[in-house]
């Protein structure tokens, strides 16, 4: 069996106790023969996988060292890898629902470490939010953030007026609280209101608060097209924050939204390694789809609708606003690749319109496009799929060793229950963009060390033991943009702070996940 037999002699000492009582196994869980991707980039190796209670004990030949095992995994035939990390999520509901508090979507993706609190949404509260985590249940671990539009609402309300210094302090001290709680830094949804309303001074001082806590800003940029101040731009607004503020920047779900900068991702990927060049620490993550997904209102209505008012539903009725409505709305249906690329998806009330495109909605009522988008959001709006990026724009991202994998997941979109699998079925096995080991490495420990989340994405001795068992050829995203809400398959066995969380591809029951805290003087 191949080593890394380093692991050996340091392990003698730790393993000591258990190996020399009597009658007692060493180990309490022993995955056996697996072809080991160790999260670290190295090249794959036959090993042994040792676990006492929750955490890696042992790495290497188990036989040569005649340990036993309370239970033997047999992963012969099987890779072994760390446990995948998503660090983009909005499964924030799903937390503390009893239906769905297992996270059976991601926990069938291999996903073991998952975070909430993005695109500027993280709860103000979220110290209790972790702590909660950690009594009530969860099944897989869950990080989070605290967001920059949670802070605006809580002492600001939807106003787009800059803050006050007492309004400015008041926020920072609530990020302060976050951070001291363990959160892992501040988020931001600069496209999305209030964020949007925020000048990037005002993120800069935020951010510093994150930094001084060793935290990370992760962000939604302004603007992924060309809505307002264009896709570069925006880019470049993030590097002059994390310049500005010392503090380490994500670029949450990188792309080229919309045909007026398809193309353009050589000039992203440009800044952000001149960024690099220059000592900054630019990553970025990305879910495998051409297809975006968020609201039918986000994506159509002029960000000025939002200010003030929380429901902008009062304005849609509004006879001298609509004209400049329905023209921003236009617009806005241009840089999205028009009312073809718009998919219907989870309707709040008009299930006659679910899964179908914005263009079939309009024939089928005999009226623009515009102002069947209208119809829809004065009945509620609707969760949207918008078809409106190139391969070529999301290979280019894929392939740089600063772009880890994320699922963006919420509802109505396929990603929340397929991007990891699909990344390997379709994008390591089919078009061999990337390699199986690289994909495993910014899918896991590169994850771990950008956010700070300590003892995690790595197959090594005194890790939490998260890990999975599959054969690549096996795994397939089974949800689809008709139905986006089916489990993944080809996850032999999930584990999850040492525990069977699935086994032989059925989840168990198990609610093993915690609460993730950052790790203290992150570098």
């Amino acid at each position: 069996m191949a080593k890394p037999g380093t692991f050996n002699l340091i392990l003698f000492a730790f393993l000591a106790p258990f190996l020399f009582t009597a009658c007692t196994p060493a180990l309490h869980l022993l995955v056996r023969d697996g072809l080991v991707y160790d999260g670290t980039g190295a090249p794959a190796y036959r090993a042994d996988i040792g676990i006492i209670s929750d955490s890696i004990a042992f790495v290497g030949d188990s036989r040569a060292l005649k340990l036993k095992a309370k239970r033997v995994v047999d992963a012969s035939g099987y890779l072994v890898t760390p446990g995948f990390i998503d660090p983009h999520t909005h499964v924030d509901l799903d937390l503390f629902h009893p239906e769905r508090r297992a996270l059976l979507s991601h926990m069938y993706q291999g996903v073991t470490t998952l975070v909430v609190g993005s695109d500027g949404e993280g709860a103000v509260a979220a110290g209790f939010l972790l702590n909660r985590l950690d009594s009530s249940g969860v099944g897989v671990n869950v990080g989070a953030f605290i967001g920059h539009n949670g802070l605006r609402r809580a002492v600001m309300g939807v106003s787009d007026e800059a803050p006050t210094e007492a309004q400015m302090e008041e926020m920072k001290a609530l990020l302060a609280r976050g951070m001291a709680d363990g959160v892992l830094g501040l988020s931001a949804g600069l496209f999305y209101t209030p964020g949007s309303f925020a000048e990037t001074e005002e993120v800069i001082e935020l951010a510093k608060e994150a930094a001084r806590a060793g935290g990370i800003y992760d962000v939604h940029l302004r603007d992924e097209s060309s809505y307002n101040i264009g896709l570069l731009a925006a880019v470049d607004e993030t590097i002059l924050i994390a310049e500005e503020a010392g503090i380490p920047a994500n670029i949450a779900h990188i792309k080229a939204l919309g045909t007026d900068v398809w193309g353009k991702s050589s000039a992203v990927i440009a800044r952000i390694e001149s960024a690099r060049a220059r000592g900054l620490r630019i990553t970025a993550d990305q879910y495998p789809y051409q297809a975006s997904s968020t609201g039918l209102h986000a994506a159509l209505l002029p960000r000025w609708v939002f200010a003030d008012d929380p429901d902008y539903h009062n304005k849609l009725n509004d006879s001298l606003l609509l004209p400049e409505i329905r023209a921003g709305m236009a617009e806005n249906l241009q840089r999205r690749g028009g009312a073809g690329a718009i998919l219907l998806s989870l309707p709040e009330r008009m299930e006659e319109v679910r899964g179908k495109t914005l263009e079939e909605v309009a024939a089928a009522w005999a009226v623009s496009p515009v102002e069947a988008a209208l119809r829809v959001m004065r009945n509620g709006s609707s969760k949207i799929v918008s078809f409106n990026m190139t391969e070529s724009d999301i290979l280019a991202f894929m392939q740089q060793p600063w772009v880890m994998t994320s699922s963006d997941g919420g509802a109505g979109h396929p990603r929340k229950y397929g991007s990891f699998p699909r990344k390997i079925k379709t994008f390591v096995l089919e078009k061999q963009a990337i390699s199986l080991g690289e994909m495993i490495h910014r899918s896991t420990l590169l994850t771990a060390q950008t956010f700070g989340i300590p003892r995690r994405g790595r197959l090594a001795p005194g890790f939490f033991a998260d890990l999975i068992v599959f054969r690549p050829e096996e795994v397939r995203d089974v949800a689809d943009f008709e139905n986006p809400f089916e489990y993944a398959t080809g996850m032999h066995y999930v584990i999850v702070n040492g525990q069977v969380a699935i086994e032989k591809g059925q989840y168990t029951g198990k609610l093993a996940g915690r609460a993730v805290r950052r790790k203290a003087g992150r570098p």
